[in-house]
Parts: structure tokens; C-alpha cells; sequence
């Protein structure tokens, strides 16, 4: 089991979807796609470089004590539906948003029998605290989630049946 200070870096995540590199683009740069899956937070992107990017957590999140902004950051690079790069910086607490922006690459290339590959470069130098929060293992987190893994899992498994984990 990884711990928090254990936790890399950089972490690469790379998943294989049965959909089009417009139907991931769309997933991961929509609200309407952005709140069916994950953590189900409404992602709001201006796609060109400089834009604002904020992912705003659902009104049960918020109920639980989160604030409406848990993450923002700036598109650094936005190329559909290809390449999309941007800052990252999670502000659920002072701790942790005090850690600065992070840098996260989604990389989208159309593979072979109808399959794309998603690749999900996060650089966490400097950001220990949201490195092992992203790789799922911040045991301080215990009902947090599984980070990037689970994720995308969800974002697999929406595009490819229709439904969410939690659906």
C-alpha cells in the first residue's frame, strides 16, 4: 500500500475507451459530462490559453462542509480534442491550496479498433499532500475516494454502458 509520503511526483494514468477522442474531450471539458461521473463536480472551462478553469462540488459535497470552488486552475494549452493542459490547485482546505498549482496533461489519441487512449499526466512537485489525495491512498481521506484511478474507472464505464459508478 502506498502512504502519503510515498505518493510519486508524477503520476501517469493512461485508460483505453471504447470512444471517440471528441466524446472523452467532451467528458472531461463539459459540465454536463463533468457532473455525471467522478466525484460529480460541474467542471467550468474558458478552453484557451490564460482561461479560467474551477470545478464546483455538488450541493451534497457542499452539505458536508466542502466549499463551492474545490479546485481551480488555468488552461495553459487546450488543442480538441487532442491535448489539453492546465494548473491544478484543490482548495478544500488552507493546507492544501497552500501547496500551489499543479500541472495536469490530458493527452487523447485515437487508437486501433475504435478505441482512444487517454493519458492524464499530473506533475505534483512541491504538493505531497495532493499527490497521495490523487493516487488515492491520503488516509486522511478515508471516505475521499480512489483519486485519478477511480476517476477515470467512472469515466470508462460512462462512456462505454451509459452509466456511472453511481448511477
Amino acid at each position: 500500500m502506498t502512504t502519503a509520503t510515498e505518493a510519486k511526483t508524477v503520476q501517469v494514468h493512461r485508460i483505453y475507451i471504447k470512444a471517440t477522442p471528441e466524446a472523452i474531450w467532451d467528458a472531461i471539458t463539459k459540465p454536463e459530462w463533468t457532473q455525471r461521473y467522478g466525484y460529480q463536480g460541474i467542471a467550468e472551462y474558458d478552453l484557451r490559453p490564460g482561461g479560467k478553469y474551477r470545478a464546483l462540488a455538488p450541493e451534497e459535497m457542499q452539505a458536508m462542509g466542502m466549499p463551492e470552488v474545490v479546485v481551480d486552475g488555468e488552461v495553459i494549452e487546450a488543442d480538441a480534442p487532442r491535448k489539453l493542459v492546465q494548473t491544478w490547485r484543490f482548495l478544500w482546505d488552507e493546507e492544501i491550496a497552500a501547496e500551489g498549482p499543479t500541472r495536469v496533461t490530458f493527452d487523447i489519441e485515437e487508437d486501433d479498433g475504435g478505441y482512444t487512449r487517454l493519458t492524464v499526466t499530473h506533475e505534483l512537485e512541491k504538493a505531497p499532500r495532493t499527490a497521495a489525495q490523487l493516487a488515492g491512498s491520503d488516509a486522511r481521506l478515508q471516505e475521499g475516494g480512489g483519486g485519478w484511478s477511480w476517476v477515470l474507472s467512472d469515466l470508462k464505464t460512462l462512456l462505454e454502458t451509459g452509466k456511472a459508478f453511481e448511477s
